[in-house]
């Protein structure tokens, strides 16, 4: 942990870019290196044409950076959002790609003016309210999503158009008819992608793995002559084994305009009076607002300076960006997690490294497109696969099981929800899950939204918070709120000798507060809890009061 009173935090603005320069440019160009096949890939699996993904993190990076509330975040777009907006394509476009894509960018429009007011409005807290298994669980059902679509075109076969459901369910009759030459390409992509994630040279780890799923990937492009259509190079002979005389050509790869301006296009507001139209609103404003705050934190954990975004500030920041973006043709954006991660390993001291990245994408594209052209579209489906993977990996679920039964449950409830019926909708059946499982777990129906707890200053200068009743994911915000406003470097004793049920949301944010708080000087005392018994060993695992002494 660095010492805060012995290191001096970076400088922010002019000062911070003429002090710190050759780190953070340096951090801009290797996250550039990450972020370009991811923004390619994103697109396309986004229903939107390659150049938009571009577009977006250009302007996280060149406009964003320089209004955000946040010192090491890389704004772009994210693999969470392709179900949302892919979705919105399909539902609003009727068939049409490119009319759905028109309609989309009108609702990525609105939905940056809903977040820009969310951020002057201080809807930053709100984030707080959705429990942290529904969020894991939504998170996972995307990752699921992305694996189902992608999946086949890391196999070079075009599934027939259905519900999400007919798409799982032919992947195995695209494994059994793959084209040879583009799904060894794929497979070498997550080969690659294994093998780097297991790695402990960490001169090797230097090198971005998706940079070199792109390499590779060109390079068995060109010895397949990907640029020219023509039959299988494998088993030219043997047609018995196919289907019909399988082809492979230009249309395997990336197809992006030479002349980058060519790719602005404008929104189309025709269809804002539909209920289709907010539905993608609505999704777009609340996934990307969420995912946005819930990187931004998550990040700030990464922060060797143990620096705290303004989160409001940065919500208002990527609002704007997703304006801009929005209006020319662009993807929303959120605060990327991987990227952002990337760019604190880099070594990066300051938003200028955001910059940077932006800088270095908008001058590869304008001078560089053919480039792009040249790089298979199963090597970005590979590394989208591998993104879906991790998101929805083994390990998730074992991590969920960890901290309880009942978290394991609305967990899958979610996955499920989202899967069956659409992001909004299963996120909605995961709180209502939840909800249910506190009710039936002791909590009064008045105590569901409303926390109740007092404040006392002793003699000796310490701060008694003593909470009552329930202490739950739906009603701490104010409780949040208030610990968010108490001076720095006081003793605190949080009293829950009362709580009659706490759930685990509470207690990661109580672990996490007193972690932040006593860094900085403070001490949190906690009494009371050996009075429950928890759901699980975990712990930060919920926990209710003991029967025998509740009586």
């Amino acid at each position: 942990m660095i010492n805060e009173m012995t290191v001096e935090i970076p400088k922010t603005g002019l000062a911070g870019l003429l002090a710190h320069w050759r780190g953070d440019l340096l951090s801009g160009f290797l996250v550039f290196l990450i972020a370009l096949p991811l923004c390619l890939g994103i697109s396309m699996a986004s229903g939107f044409p390659p150049s938009a993904g571009i577009i977006t993190a250009i302007i996280g990076g060149l406009v964003v950076s320089r209004c955000s509330g946040s010192f090491i975040t890389i704004n772009g777009p994210a693999a969470g959002l392709i179900v949302v907006v892919l979705d919105a394509v399909q539902s609003l476009g009727d068939g049409d790609a490119m009319a759905g894509y028109r309609y989309t960018l009108a609702a990525i429009v609105v939905a940056s003016v809903i977040q820009i007011l969310m951020g002057v409005f201080k809807a930053g807290r709100l984030s707080s309210f959705f429990p942290a298994s529904v969020v894991h669980g939504m998170l996972a059902a995307i990752g699921i999503i992305i694996m189902a679509k992608q999946i086949h075109v890391v196999l070079g076969v075009t599934p027939e158009k259905g519900s999400l459901f007919s798409t799982i369910g032919q992947i195995p009759n695209s494994f059994m008819n793959l084209n040879p030459e583009i799904a060894i390409i794929g497979g070498m992509g997550l080969t690659i992608l294994i093998i780097w994630s297991q790695l402990k040279n960490k001169f090797l780890k230097m090198i971005p793995a998706p940079l070199i799923v792109v390499l590779v990937g060109i390079g068995f492009g060109a010895f397949f002559d990907l640029n020219h259509e023509h039959l299988y190079l494998f088993l030219p002979d043997a047609h018995f084994l196919a289907r019909h005389e399988e082809t492979v050509g230009p249309r395997f790869l990336v197809a992006i305009s030479d002349n980058f301006a060519s790719s602005f296009h404008f929104p189309d507001f025709s269809k804002i009076a539909t209920s289709e139209f907010w539905e993608a609103v609505i999704a777009i404003a609340l996934v990307g607002s969420l995912e946005s705050l819930l990187s931004a934190m998550a990040v700030d954990k990464l922060d060797p300076y143990q620096r705290h975004s303004n989160l409001n500030k940065d919500l208002t920041a990527v609002g704007v960006g997703n304006l801009v973006a929005g209006s020319i043709g662009g993807l929303p954006m959120i605060a990327e997690i991987v990227r952002s991660s990337a760019n604190v390993n880099n070594g990066a001291k300051t938003s200028w490294a955001n910059f940077f990245h932006g800088a270095f994408l908008l001058l590869f594209v304008v001078f560089f497109p053919r480039l792009i052209h040249s790089i298979p579209l199963a090597a970005l489906a590979s590394l989208l696969v591998f993104t879906g993977f991790r998101l929805a990996s083994p390990r998730e679920f074992a991590n969920v099981m960890g901290i309880g039964k009942e978290q394991l449950f609305i967990f899958v409830v979610t996955i499920i929800s989202v899967i069956a019926t659409d992001l909004l909708i299963g996120v909605a059946i995961g709180i209502v899950v939840k909800l249910c499982i506190h009710v039936l777990h002791g909590a009064k129906l008045n105590n569901l939204f409303k926390i109740h707890f007092t404040q006392e200053l002793q003699s000796d200068g310490s701060l008694l918070i003593k909470i009552q009743g329930a202490a739950l994911f739906s009603n701490f915000l104010v409780l949040k709120e208030m610990l968010g406003e108490i001076e720095k470097g006081k003793t605190l004793i949080f009293d829950e000798s009362e709580v009659t049920l706490i759930d685990h949301t509470v207690m990661e944010f109580f672990h996490e507060f007193q972690h932040d708080y006593e860094s900085q000087g403070g001490y949190c005392e906690f009494i009371g809890l050996e009075r429950h018994e928890a759901f699980s060993t975990h712990p930060l695992a919920a926990r209710r009061l003991k029967i025998i002494e509740a009586n």
